[in-house]
């Protein structure tokens, strides 16, 4: 295991939001009996992830292998040309620090030939549409497909990587890496995905990796969504889960109305990709 790492509260602002060394022990050990609890109830064998690099998916590896113990988590690589060597490296020193099993699948061969089937381009988009609309949720999609065909022939679940902040504002594809059998990270605010994972002992630099899509060629996930995942946790946690008025989440956050308002937009237009298809009532 690397070296315990605690960040310091000079670098988490606005808000601290993380939690007590009892708080913590309670959670991890909540967090691996529902990972039991999860692989248990559909007879499973064990557990799928597909690994990133990232602090998400390593954190979802971390409490995965505490639960399930290493011979029963196997990973996968779904990597694309757009993906940073660095990251790549990443998850496979994680997949061999954890001595998981782990595959790797380039999926831009296949990304070719499905586009190719498409015939998208008659609807003219925009090259950022294009690559965020088609190619990015295709993209998730593919890798879905092959995660749950590595799972499904080895009796595993797929183990979902995605935090609170991400699924509190539809960052996620439906059917993509939205597609999974359960999300343990899924009540976690970023910051506290950070903690569980120095906490676990992920390594240091991986704790501090600034996150990125890796579905297309854009920058990080906090340029895109215009603000750091530290403001971005507090708004969700004064404003969408907390119910305090945009002003005053704005003030607490020391951001602007605006920037609440647009995360209140993401939810509430996001709100389908964390909710079961709908379907109309029965008549009788």
């Amino acid at each position: 295991m690397a070296d315990h790492y605690e960040q310091t509260q000079d670098e988490i602002s606005p808000v601290d939001l993380r939690f007590s060394e009892d708080e913590m022990n309670a959670q991890v050990d909540h967090l691996t009996n529902f990972i039991r609890e999860r692989v248990d109830a559909m007879g499973a064998d064990g557990a799928e992830i597909a690994l990133s690099g990232g602090i998400d998916s390593t954190a979802t590896a971390y409490l995965a292998v505490e639960a399930l113990g290493a011979e029963n988590v196997h990973g996968v690589l779904l990597p694309k040309e757009v993906n940073e060597d660095e990251n790549m490296s990443d998850a496979e020193r994680v997949a061999e620090d954890l001595g998981i099993d782990y595959d790797v699948i380039g999926i831009d061969s296949i990304m070719e030939e499905v586009l190719a089937q498409g015939d998208a381009e008659t609807e003219n988009p925009s090259e950022d549409e294009w690559e965020g609309r088609y190619v990015g949720n295709t993209s998730a999609r593919v890798r879905m497909t092959l995660i749950y065909l590595l799972a499904n022939r080895e009796n595993r679940i797929v183990l979902g990587t995605g935090n609170r902040a991400e699924l509190g504002t539809g960052y996620v594809t439906k059917y993509g890496d939205g597609g999974v059998d359960c999300n343990p990270l899924g009540n976690l605010y970023k910051q506290q995905v950070r903690q569980v994972a120095a906490h676990l002992g992920v390594d240091e630099s991986v704790v501090r990796k600034t996150p990125t899509g890796g579905m297309v060629d854009y920058g990080t996930d906090e340029e895109e969504m215009g603000m750091s995942y530290d403001t971005l946790d507090a708004v969700l946690a004064f404003h969408i889960d907390g119910n305090l008025p945009a002003s005053v989440t704005a003030r607490l956050t020391d951001t602007s109305i605006e920037a609440v308002e647009r995360i209140q937009e993401f939810h509430e237009e996001s709100a389908h990709k964390r909710t079961p298809p709908a379907e109309p009532e029965p008549l009788f």
